[in-house]
């Protein structure tokens, strides 16, 4: 699998990664805040997927916090 990261991608392909990655329903550029995630963050090259996914976890409540040994966002 090629690499996702920003420094490894295009604009192109990062837009390409979001729209496969989130369906048909989805256009690059609108709709993604259903999602909870500006992935156009990612697109123009600021964030990471795994930053902005780490940043979307840990605006969850979470319902059992027991089960969720080892999160950097429970730890606080």
């Amino acid at each position: 699998m090629k690499s996702i990261l920003i420094k490894d991608t295009t604009k192109e392909e990062r837009e390409n990664i979001v729209r496969e990655a989130l369906g048909d329903d989805y256009d690059v550029g609108c709709g993604y805040e259903d999602t909870g995630i500006d992935y156009q963050l990612y697109i123009d090259g600021i964030k990471e997927l795994r930053q902005l996914n780490e940043e979307a976890r840990c605006g969850f409540v979470v319902a059992h916090p027991e089960e969720t040994k080892g999160s950097s966002c429970m730890e606080n």
